[in-house]
C-alpha cells in the first residue's frame, strides 16, 4: 500500500472511531472522492480492522464505526505535535493568558503520561531537536564538530539497516583506513559513538564503538543485514555511565552525597539502574552498575567536595587530589 493511501486510510479509521462512526456521503466529503472510490475506502477498513463494525442509522444509510482502542497504538503524538504544544504555551505565556497556558500545560502533561517509555525517550530527543530549529530552543556548551554528510549516512544506514563504508582513524592511529561495519546504534553523549559490527572480522565479534568524530567519511551501501537477535540500545547503553563502555571498567560504582548536597544530587538521574539509600547523617549513597571511569571523573569533578568515591577503588584513585570547593553544583 501506497505510503499516502495508508495515511488516508488511518484518516479514515479516525473518523469511524466518532459516535456515530462514518458513511459513505462523509468518505466524499471529507476526502473529496467519488461514491464508487468512497466503497472501496470502507471495504478496506472493514479489511484492514476487522472490529469495525457496520450499522444502518434512522435514514437506513450504512455507518462504519470502529472502536478507539483499536487505534490506540497508531496515535502516538509526533514530535511535530508535541513542539507545537510546547510553543502554543509559551506564546500563551508571553501574551499574559496565564489561565490558558495552564489549561495547554495540564493537557501536555497527560499527552505524555500516555506515551510508552520507549516511545518517549525517542519523541524527547526528535522534539529537542525540533524546539532547537524552531528557534525555541539552544544547546550552550562546547561540542564536537559533526560533518553532516557523515551524520546523514549514519542515520540513514541505521534506518535501513543497510551495511556502512567509513573511513575511520582511531586514535592510535596515525592515518584513518576504511572500514565496512554492520551499524546496530548510536549512543548521544558529549562524544557520540557508533556502535556497530566489523565486517571484516570473524563472525561472532563483539560490537565495536566507533567515535562519529573520529569519521571522515561515510557511505551507505546497497547490502542490508541482519541485527543481532539479542541487541537492545538501551540495555546496552545502560553498560556505560556517558556514551563511553568497557567490560574492564564494568562494575558496582557507589557515591555518597554529603547532607549539603544530598538534596540537590536527589534531583539527578546519574545512571538508569541507580538505587539511592538515605543515611542517618542526612547524606546518600547512590549505587549503580557501568563503566566509563574517564567520563565519570569528569562528572565528579563537577560535584567538587561535595560527593566522596565508596566504590570501585580505581575511580577513588582517579579523584583522589582533584575536588575542590566550588560555588555552586551542577
Amino acid at each position: 500500500m501506497a505510503f499516502a493511501k495508508a495515511q488516508e486510510l488511518l484518516q479514515l479509521a479516525m473518523l469511524a472511531t466518532r459516535r456515530r462512526g462514518v458513511s459513505l456521503d462523509e468518505i466524499v466529503e471529507e476526502f473529496g472522492c467519488a461514491h464508487r472510490t468512497a466503497q472501496r475506502m470502507s471495504a478496506a477498513l472493514m479489511s484492514t480492522f476487522p472490529q469495525t463494525e457496520q450499522i444502518y442509522d434512522e435514514d437506513r444509510r450504512a455507518r462504519w464505526v470502529l472502536p478507539i482502542r483499536t487505534l490506540t497504538p497508531f496515535l502516538m503524538p509526533s514530535a511535530d505535535e508535541l513542539a507545537a504544544l510546547v510553543t502554543a504555551i509559551t506564546e500563551l505565556g508571553a501574551s499574559r493568558m496565564l489561565r490558558e497556558a495552564g489549561v495547554l500545560r495540564q493537557l501536555e502533561k497527560k499527552v505524555r503520561a500516555l506515551i510508552p517509555p520507549e516511545a518517549g525517550r525517542r519523541l524527547e530527543v526528535d522534539e529537542e531537536a525540533l524546539l532547537e530549529a524552531l528557534g525555541h530552543a539552544a544547546r550552550p556548551g562546547p561540542r564536537p564538530v559533526s560533518i553532516s554528510a557523515v551524520d546523514s549516512a549514519i542515520a540513514e544506514a541505521l534506518k535501513g539497516p543497510f551495511l556502512l563504508r567509513i573511513l575511520y582513524r582511531k586514535r592510535d592511529e596515525e592515518h584513518p583506513r576504511e572500514r565496512v561495519v554492520a551499524p546496530h546504534g548510536l549512543l548521544l553523549g558529549v562524544r557520540r559513538y557508533l556502535v556497530a559490527r566489523d565486517t571484516g572480522k570473524p563472525a561472532g565479534a563483539r560490537l565495536q564503538h566507533y567515535s562519529v568524530e573520529d569519521i571522515y567519511e561515510a557511505e551507505v551501501l546497497d547490502q542490508s543485514f541482519t541485527l543481532d537477535k539479542d541487541f537492545n540500545i538501551r540495555h546496552h547503553a545502560e553498560r556505560g555511565f556517558g556514551s563511553y563502555e568497557s567490560d574492564k571498567e564494568y562494575g558496582e560504582v557507589i557515591w555518597r552525597f554529603k547532607p549539603e548536597s544530598a538534596q540537590h544530587a536527589r534531583r539527578f538521574i546519574f545512571h538508569p539502574t541507580q538505587e539511592i539509600t538515605e543515611l542517618d547523617d542526612g547524606s546518600i549513597l547512590v549505587k549503580f552498575y557501568a563503566s566509563g571511569f574517564l567520563e565519570m571523573c569528569w562528572h565528579l569533578y563537577s560535584w567538587g567536595n561535595s560527593v566522596e568515591v565508596i566504590s570501585p577503588p580505581q575511580l577513588r584513585d582517579m579523584v583522589r587530589g582533584y575536588q575542590r570547593d566550588f560555588p555552586a553544583l551542577p
